[in-house]
């Protein structure tokens, strides 16, 4: 795997959402990414970066452009030092959400992108990384 560009976006407060949704726009519209794919990476974007933010209690999102077996991607690393998820069985149950964000919840953001890994346990913060391939 070869790394084009990368670089870290704070996620602390609600605007930082924004940001990084508009940082991931142009990062995938840059590399040629489709307007559905695009669009489903914002949206996994929105909800993971709103969890950092809201359940996290803020952190960061490290992105990187890729290159790996001749595709390109967008590979995003949301982290947060918070209280991290007790049931990871339940936050990855379809349909279930501890809030008021999109609705989408883990499961959601995990079935609009190629590539899905979360880290977490409680009192260790949580880590979600994605990719989406052009």
């Amino acid at each position: 795997m070869t790394i084009r560009e990368h670089g870290s976006q704070p996620v602390r407060i609600e605007q930082d959402v924004v940001l990084a949704r508009q940082l991931t726009r142009k990062l995938a519209s840059d590399c040629g990414m489709r307007l559905v794919d695009l669009t489903k990476l914002v949206t996994a974007v929105s909800e993971l970066a709103r969890n950092t933010v809201v359940y996290g209690g803020g952190g960061d999102m490290d992105w990187e452009v890729i290159e790996e077996a001749g595709r390109t991607g967008v590979r995003l690393v949301f982290r947060d030092e918070g209280p991290g998820i007790a049931d990871i069985k339940l936050a990855l149950t379809d349909g279930w959400t501890s809030g008021s964000g999109l609705g989408l919840g883990l499961t959601g953001a995990r079935r609009l992108v190629d590539e899905f890994e979360l880290d977490t346990a409680p009192g260790r913060g949580t880590r979600v990384m994605i990719t989406r391939w052009i």
